[in-house]
Parts: structure tokens; C-alpha cells; sequence
């Protein structure tokens, strides 16, 4: 067993001793290391998504003066982050107490175990931090050829687009991968693979080379519109390599969303079950009570996923069901449908029921079943909380056709509308979006100069929440 980084002497016991009891207990990662950073360090490391190595962009200045303004104001405290790596990366704070660092650390093996072994993270770069360095260095590289404005300027048209990919796609991909690739081959590499062929990047690309044949439009219709744009836009060679590489870590991150409740839950319910299992000197136990209760705490109508995700488990395991398993094959709204009974909804979901939480269309007087209650959980937690987006086909002039399928929750027709403009610009014709505006249909169209809002009866079948099936 390898001692933890550069901890001091107290913090790489607790980690040696923190290991050792997750792996009893059944949990199994790769091998975890931990840095010890400033609070102000972390948030650094926090607003580029986990990776210090990554490129530069004005957008993770404005989360790092978020994230900082929250700490020095007390509105917020990041007390840990975990990066899914092999080996997983997680950096502890210092300013945190022992307590707080023994919690911390049997957190992150729960993270470190649902990362490794949740079927929705399979595809990942498991070595996403040497990735994204040499993403970092393609860019770099590319500014270096084409100049900066030129490449921050496309960069902020393609980063405004980096959800609308299809967060099921990559598990198709590995699926098909472990059909096509030998048995022999270990998991990590069919996953490897299968990331590759999803990520349309060739490997050692970079700035002034010709991009590879980009596939013909006969893909469509397809909801990953951002991986459309990188093979059929008319791009240079440099700003395909880039959209590619948004594209690739867009997917990366793309789990993350699909079960934020569960990861949370099961770090969570393992930082519970490890601490009080032993973790604990008695003289802990009531401060250790306090931060958990903190952290799990929740205000009505607000939904923490560390309380939801962390009762989830708790009954699922009263109810005998095998929670490793769950934690295996489960997103979050296949979990919560499979065990949100008229019980569990009562007690967890009613409390976080908000306005706009219910079943569509209901009026604001009418208090909803716990069906409808739960169903309106799920609606906003599909797709990873994004609006679904598909890109339906190429108009006659080679217009981008678009339609939002609805599923009770309005576009902000604003933002959108910002979005489709950049969308306009990388593909050069106009983009045209059909959605719904309070049950009434919408035709929003983007040029790269303009955006122009209409009325359209025809998003009415089109948008329905049946028309993405």
C-alpha cells in the first residue's frame, strides 16, 4: 500500500486507516491519492473542473471569483474534490479540522468506489488528467498559430454549445465496443476504445493539420449536435481540433450530471457507515453528528443530493436490495423510479417539492399524488437536468432544423436563443429551433447577427415528450 502524497504524518495514517476500512467493508477503487491545498487552491482547482492542468479560458476565472466570493463571505465551503482518474486525485483542505478530515476522506473512497465501478462511468478517460494536458498544449499550441482573440473567440461560441450532446451515447458506444473487441482485451481498454471512436478526434492532431473526412450528413437525427458540428461544419483545421476537444470532455463530464444524487448518496452513506463503524474516537461522535447533519441538511423545497442520495441507499437496504448492484447500474432516475414507492416519496420527495415540481400543466391550487410528485422529480432530473435537444435535419437553404422536446420545464428563450446564434456561426446558415412557450408552439431562428421569435403551430405534435421517442 503506498503512502498518500506529500500528507502530513497524522493525515497519511487516517488515509492508510481509512482505506483499510473501506475495503473491508466491500468498496474497491483505484489507487487514491491526496493533496493537501489552501482553501483558495482548491477553488482554483474547483473552477477548471478538477484539473489545474487544464486550458485557459476566461469562464473558470468567473467560477474561481464565484467560488471565492462564497468562501470569504461564509455563503459556501468546498471541503473536498475527487477527480474519476486512475489513480483518483482528491485534494483535502487545510484549513479543515481531523474530524472533518476523517469524513472527507472515507467521502472520497465512496466517490472513488462509484466512479470505478458505476456502469454510467465505464466509458470515461480513465486517465483524463494527461488528456486534458495535451488538450491544454493543442491549444496552446493552436494560439500560438492563429493568434489569441481568434481562438478565445471561436472557443466562447463552442464552450456556449457544450451540452448539447447526447448523454447516452457513450454508453451505446462501449456497448457496441465489447461486441466488436476481443475478450481478451481488459475493461479499461475496451472503454479507451470505445471513448476514441466517440470522441471523433484523431489521436496527435494538431494546429495547421487537415481534418480527417468528416462523416456524412446521413447520421441524422441525432442528439449529439456538437459532435454533427465537428464533422460536417465548414471548419479550418484548428477549430475542428478544438470542437473535438470540447466534444471529448463535454462526454467526460457528462456523468457526472446523470447521477449527482447517487455518487453524492453513496459517498455519503459509506462516510456515515465507515466513521461510526470505528473511524470514530468517542470524543468525535457528536461533533462528527453536527458536520454530517450539515451536510445532508436540506430547507422545504429544495432537493440536497446528499440527503435524497444518502436515503435512497438507506432504503434500498432496509428493503434487502443488494446496493452495490444499484450503485453498478443505476443513474439517478432509473434509481428513484425503481425505489420511490408512496412511502419513500412522502417522507424524502413531497418535502422538496418546489413550483414548477409537478405533474405539467397543473394548476398551482391542486396538490398533486405522490405520482405526480414523483414524476415531476424525474422530469427535471432527465436527460441530466438539460433541456433534450435533438437535431431533426438540414432545411433546403441548409438551415440546422432543431426541435426541444418538452417535458413541462420552458426554455429560457433568451439564453437559447444566444446558443443558436453561436450555433449559426460555426455552421455558417441559419439554425432553427421549435419548442414550446407556456403550451404554445414556438419557432425560434438564429442567425449569426440575429435572432427572431415566432409562432408555430406544428411545435405543438412536434415537441411533445412522445416525438423523442
Amino acid at each position: 500500500m503506498k503512502l498518500k502524497s506529500s500528507l502530513p504524518a497524522a493525515l497519511k495514517y487516517q488515509a492508510v486507516v481509512t482505506e483499510s476500512a473501506a475495503r473491508e467493508a466491500g468498496l474497491d477503487s483505484f489507487e487514491v491519492v491526496f493533496e493537501l491545498l489552501d482553501a483558495a487552491d482548491v477553488n482554483g482547482i474547483a473552477a477548471y473542473g478538477g484539473f489545474p492542468v487544464r486550458y485557459p479560458s476566461w469562464r473558470f476565472g468567473m467560477d474561481y471569483e464565484r467560488l471565492e466570493k462564497g468562501r470569504t463571505w461564509g455563503l459556501s465551503k468546498i471541503y473536498e474534490l475527487v477527480i474519476n482518474n486512475d489513480p483518483t486525485y482528491a485534494y483535502l483542505v487545510k484549513s479543515n479540522s481531523l474530524l472533518e478530515q476523517k469524513l472527507v476522506m472515507a467521502h472520497v473512497y465512496g466517490h472513488a468506489d462509484f466512479f470505478k465501478h458505476n456502469i454510467w462511468f465505464a466509458p470515461t478517460d480513465r486517465h483524463m488528467i494527461d488528456t486534458i494536458s495535451d488538450h491544454a498544449s493543442r491549444i496552446r499550441s493552436i494560439i500560438d498559430v492563429v493568434g489569441q482573440d481568434r481562438v478565445e473567440s471561436f472557443m466562447d461560441h463552442a464552450l456556449s454549445l457544450e451540452t448539447m450532446i447526447d448523454p447516452y451515447l457513450p454508453l451505446r458506444k462501449l456497448r457496441q465496443e465489447r461486441e466488436t473487441i476481443p475478450d481478451g482485451n481488459s475493461l479499461s481498454e475496451r472503454s479507451r476504445a470505445a471513448l476514441e471512436l466517440l470522441s471523433g478526434s484523431p489521436a496527435g492532431q494538431h494546429a495547421g493539420e487537415e481534418p480527417t473526412e468528416p462523416r456524412l450528413v446521413g447520421s441524422l437525427p441525432t442528439y449529439d449536435i456538437l459532435g454533427f458540428l465537428g464533422d460536417n461544419a465548414p471548419l479550418e483545421a484548428w477549430e475542428q481540433s478544438i470542437l473535438h476537444i470540447i466534444r471529448r470532455e463535454a462526454y467526460y463530464f457528462s456523468p457526472q450530471r446523470m447521477t449527482k444524487i447517487m455518487n453524492e448518496g453513496w459517498a455519503s452513506f459509506w462516510h456515515s457507515r465507515l466513521l461510526t463503524g470505528g473511524l470514530l474516537d468517542p470524543s468525535e461522535i457528536l461533533d462528527f453528528a453536527d458536520a454530517h447533519s450539515g451536510a445532508t441538511s436540506s430547507q422545504p423545497g429544495t432537493l440536497n443530493p446528499y440527503k435524497l442520495g444518502i436515503e435512497l441507499f438507506r432504503f434500498a437496504e432496509e428493503r434487502g436490495e443488494d446496493i452495490f448492484q444499484l450503485r453498478r447500474i443505476h443513474n439517478d432516475v432509473s434509481m428513484i423510479d425503481k425505489l420511490a414507492d408512496e412511502e419513500f416519496t412522502e417522507r424524502f420527495l413531497r418535502p422538496k417539492t418546489s413550483r414548477g415540481v409537478g405533474a405539467p400543466g397543473e394548476g398551482e391550487s391542486e396538490v398533486p399524488g405522490w405520482r405526480e410528485v414523483k414524476a415531476g422529480l424525474l422530469h427535471s432530473l432527465s436527460w441530466g437536468g438539460l433541456p433534450q435537444i435533438e437535431l431533426t435535419g438540414i432545411g433546403p437553404e441548409g438551415e440546422l432544423e432543431l426541435v426541444h422536446h418538452h417535458d413541462g420545464r420552458d426554455l429560457q428563450l433568451g439564453a437559447t436563443g444566444e446558443s443558436l446564434k453561436y450555433m449559426a456561426a460555426i455552421w455558417k446558415a441559419p439554425v432553427r429551433l421549435l419548442t414550446l412557450e407556456e403550451g404554445e408552439g414556438r419557432r425560434l431562428v438564429a442567425r449569426e447577427d440575429e435572432i427572431t421569435i415566432e409562432e408555430a403551430e406544428e411545435a405543438e405534435a412536434s415537441c411533445s415528450e412522445e416525438s423523442a421517442a
